[in-house]
């Protein structure tokens, strides 16, 4: 097994940057599993599915993966509530009545 010495400094890179990501999927997985338990298959789906996009957007997709999760899982929350039958905010108009 070669290591990190005998290898090029961007495969070291490459190494480190992948580990990294390996580890905060796990750590995500965890923490969304405490909070939407019994949905870890979606959860690892939606995983994968971000990082292949972070990956796209930068040799750095740690940087971007816990955001971009975020943002998905609220998209799949919002969808629920809206086929859910409530109300959907974007339509919501507030009225200001001014005092004399």
């Amino acid at each position: 097994m070669k290591n990190e010495d005998n290898l090029e400094p961007t495969a070291v890179f490459i190494q480190r940057v992948t580990a990294a990501v390996v580890e905060l999927k796990e750590h995500l997985q965890q923490d969304y599993e405490r909070t939407y338990p019994g949905l870890s298959e979606i959860i690892r789906d939606i995983l994968d599915e971000e990082e292949t996009k972070a990956w796209e957007l930068s040799f750095f997709p740690h940087l971007f993966l816990p955001d971009m999760l975020e943002a998905h899982i609220a998209d799949l929350n919002r969808s629920r509530e809206q086929c859910a039958g409530a109300p959907s905010r974007a339509h919501e108009v507030t009225v200001h009545h001014s005092q004399v």
